[in-house]
């Protein structure tokens, strides 16, 4: 019950003194005491009815409001019996902690009120048990099978008023609710955050449902599908290996006061998503073995014939209709964990299965095009391109390295934390069997190259193996910052002296490719004031910036710095 229906029936004889803003507090039950400290005997949500016995001088309020304030009660009832009125400083104390305050007419008895609220609130729990065992009954008879994750939620919606959200690790919405179809869809960011929130907490240990405040104030609990005993946090290594291949249920409400039935009631509807999980993932096992198929005949440099024929064979599986063969981009990645004991290649496999979704492709799961082996802490991904008029593999709607980790960079952070990292390499599509031999290898350079970056999350593609950017990450430190300290330290050093800023002019010298007209327009300078500025870059450091070595030389010193 509320503490609001208190006022509500006038036989109880309270009357509100303070604390009207927090009158819809949940009444847990009731307990009558006089001691100065109760809180050994409190275990939250109650009404406190008091007499005042322990009221000697006005500093006995503070603390004895303190000691119910940090149990957490519901609110607090004073007699007027022993005093004749409630004191001024214990409305005041009252008043300073927002904890809801009433008076107690004398003849009025404790008794009474205790009768009061024990009866209701046995009611209603009653009430919420019988609804909970029906809303159990009537979940498992809908189940997956019923219509999938979105029956569950529609029935969230319906007999609780509840929106709510399944996602993947990434953020990705897999399913939702009718009534959350009804309001604003969460933003992309939105979800990112929340998955990012859910994989951190699961990183640390922490009890669910996970509470995230977002927007407007608005609260978010977070549920792990499938998700375990509350009070007993996985071991490292099964966090390592199953956190980032995870479900979370996002209901948009507060589930910090809610009671023990409830939270179960929404421990199985996560069981019950899991099992649509665990089917869908079931229905991936056709498509990892062709992809690993295809993998073990290309390391054995197998004949192109033979690498076609399965590829014939995967084509209509991957992308069902296609009347002409497609044609093929590889995708590596892989996960690395600080310590030994976890296996990173079937965390690559279901990340890659995850990032590489095509919301667009035919089928009923958008996953249909991904088929994806591994091996050891690595994951190859065959991605299927429709084959264009003209052969024109620049044409097709090819995966980027620069776009394809923009929308999951976040969430996998957190899960990944400290002591991961995930690398991707993406080739250039290819036209035959003949080509994909090149195209595993050439992924593989370019995840090599992702991973010489800083960051537990990097990618890079094909377009940057024929560029300095191949050559730059393997150059040895001591190397690197010899040939920097060469050039720049004269600059830096005068910049720190005179607020010169050389270095950016240089910079904006290389980037106009020496056009000293444009140069000056993008630093709004004068010509003449820029052509000092070159004078004395080249005078500090004995080089030529009309000369092509010089230049490049230049150039290469600002990426290695």
């Amino acid at each position: 019950m509320r503490l609001r229906a208190l006022l509500d029936t006038d036989a109880l004889g309270l009357r509100l003194l303070g604390g009207e803003e927090e009158l819809d507090r949940t009444v847990r039950g009731v307990m009558t005491t006089d001691l100065r400290d109760p809180s050994r005997y409190l275990s939250g949500g109650e009404l406190v009815l008091t007499g005042l016995a322990w009221h000697r001088e006005p500093a006995d309020s503070e603390r004895f409001v303190r000691i119910l304030t940090a149990a957490g009660v519901a609110g607090l009832a004073a007699g007027e019996a022993e005093l004749g009125s409630v004191p001024e400083d214990l409305m005041v104390a009252c008043a300073r902690h927002r904890l809801p305050l009433f008076s107690v007419v004398e003849d009025v008895s404790f008794a009474s009120i205790t009768e009061h609220v024990v009866r209701q609130v046995s009611s209603e729990r009653a009430g919420d048990l019988a609804a909970v065992v029906d809303r159990h009954r009537r979940l498992m008879s809908a189940g997956p099978a019923g219509g999938g994750p979105e029956a569950v939620l529609d029935l969230l919606g319906s007999d609780l008023d509840l929106r709510a959200w399944v996602l993947s690790a990434t953020g990705r919405q897999i399913a939702g609710s009718a009534l959350a179809g009804q309001g604003p869809a969460l933003p992309a960011a939105l979800r990112a955050r929340l998955a990012g929130e859910h994989l951190a907490a699961v990183r640390a240990g922490r009890r669910w449902p996970h509470r995230v405040t977002a927007g407007a104030g608005t609260t978010y609990s977070l549920f792990p599908v499938g998700g375990g005993d509350r009070e007993a946090p996985r071991e490292g290594h099964e966090v390592r290996q199953t956190v980032l291949s995870e479900w979370l249920l996002v209901v948009e409400a507060d589930a910090g006061d809610w009671p023990a039935e409830r939270l179960d009631l929404l421990q199985g509807v996560t069981q019950l998503i899991a099992v649509e999980r665990d089917r869908r993932d079931a229905a991936r096992t056709v498509r990892r073995r062709l992809a690993q198929e295809v993998l073990e005949l290309v390391q054995a440099s197998a004949p192109p014939a033979e690498i076609a024929a399965r590829l014939r064979v995967a084509a209509p599986v991957l992308l069902p209709g296609l009347g002409t063969a497609p044609h093929w981009q590889v995708v590596v990645a892989r996960v690395e964990w600080s310590g030994a004991g976890v296996a990173g290649g079937p965390v690559a496999q279901a990340l890659l299965e995850e990032i590489l979704v095509d919301p667009t492709a035919p089928g009923p799961e958008p996953s249909d095009r991904i088929a994806v082996a591994h091996t050891g802490d690595e994951a190859v991904a065959l991605v299927p391109l429709p084959a264009l008029a003209g052969d024109a593999p620049d044409a097709e709607p090819a995966v980027r390295a620069d776009a394809l980790l923009a929308a999951v960079r976040e969430p996998l952070a957190h899960g990944l934390a400290d002591d991961g990292r995930l690398t991707i390499g993406v080739s250039a599509a290819v036209l035959s069997a003949e080509g994909l031999r090149g195209a595993v290898e050439e992924a593989r350079h370019a995840r090599r190259v992702a991973a010489a970056r800083p960051g537990s999350v990097c990618a890079a593609g094909h377009q940057e193996l024929a560029s300095h950017v191949l050559l730059l990450p393997f150059v040895p430190d001591d190397v690197r910052r010899a040939f920097t300290a060469r050039l720049l330290d004269p600059l830096r050093e005068y910049d720190r002296r005179h607020r010169a800023e050389l270095v950016p002019t240089l910079e904006a010298f290389l980037a106009a490719d020496g056009s000293w007209t444009r140069c000056a327009t993008r630093l709004h300078l004068h010509v003449n004031t820029l052509r000092y500025r070159v004078g004395r870059i080249e005078q500090l450091t004995g080089r030529d910036l009309s000369r092509l070595e010089d230049k490049l030389d230049f150039f290469l010193a600002l990426r290695l710095g």
